[in-house]
């Protein structure tokens, strides 16, 4: 891939996240954005900012797991963020 153009990578960094996001949509049921809460209470807002705190955690004290990309896990919830915003504005519009 180092061959490849700035603008080209960037298209193939989104369609990952794209892909990822709806795969684990499409496994998890939507429950980031519409949570069983059998434990917790939360928001889904308030969850979502939650598990954005622990990625930012992670990646700010350099601890994290193998088998996980917490950069990626970050950009994938700022995305489901996002979409919980156009939801809330309920007009499609950008809400920021």
């Amino acid at each position: 891939m180092s061959g490849m153009n700035t603008e080209k990578l960037i298209e193939v960094e989104c369609e990952y996240i794209t892909n990822l996001l709806v795969s684990k949509n499409h496994a998890y049921g939507d429950s980031a954005l519409d949570p069983v809460r059998i434990f917790s209470k939360s928001t889904a807002v308030e969850q979502l900012m939650v598990r954005i705190d622990d990625k930012i955690s992670r990646i700010q004290r350099g601890t994290g797991y193998a088998d996980e990309d917490t950069v990626l896990d970050l950009i994938g919830y700022l995305v489901l963020y996002r979409v919980y915003l156009r939801k809330q504005d309920g007009d499609g519009h950008d809400p920021l």
